[in-house]
């Protein structure tokens, strides 16, 4: 029994059994959630043949000692940016096994800006060949909890398109 909601159960177990089935493994970085989006996936049995690891890089310093994320990137644009989404996916691939690795990046809340308002996530899935797609989500300032959880679904949904069918 998972003690996910049913809907992000069930959306890792899709991603788990496609991957399988494609012979994929899967990383991620986390920022904003904290390791729930690997939390999800490894919820779900069988998950050993699919996850290879998971990053969880809160603050900036551990986005560059451990993702590779630029110093440049991170004063240019900062760690809630499209481009550090991107790079934290780049650096997961570069330092795991995996086919597809998800990275987010975000302010779930309380406070944020005008400019990077609460509810503002970046999500980005790098493949072998480099980044595949990243996603802007303005979730609102719907509270902490809940911009997590719709940034895991957001997620697993993308890592569900990457994987071939």
């Amino acid at each position: 029994m998972s003690i996910l909601p049913k809907e992000i159960n069930e959306l890792a177990t899709s991603v788990i059994v496609r991957a399988k089935e494609a012979g994929y493994f899967i990383a991620t970085a986390e920022s904003c959630t904290g390791g729930l989006i690997g939390g999800a996936l490894t919820d779900v049995a069988g998950s050993s043949a699919v996850v290879d690891r998971g990053f969880i890089t809160y603050t900036n310093k551990a986005k560059m000692q451990v993702l590779g994320v630029s110093a440049d990137t991170l004063r240019e644009v900062g760690a809630v940016a499209e481009q550090t989404a991107k790079e934290m996916a780049l650096g997961a691939i570069r330092h795991s096994a995996a086919h597809l690795a998800i990275a987010v990046t975000g302010i779930a809340g309380p406070g944020g800006s005008d400019y990077k308002p609460a509810g503002r996530v970046h999500l980005a899935i790098a493949g072998r060949d480099g980044v595949i797609e990243h996603r802007q989500m303005d979730y609102g300032d719907i509270g902490r909890d809940y911009v997590r959880i719709e940034t895991i679904k957001t997620a697993l949904e993308m890592l569900l398109e990457a994987c071939p069918s």
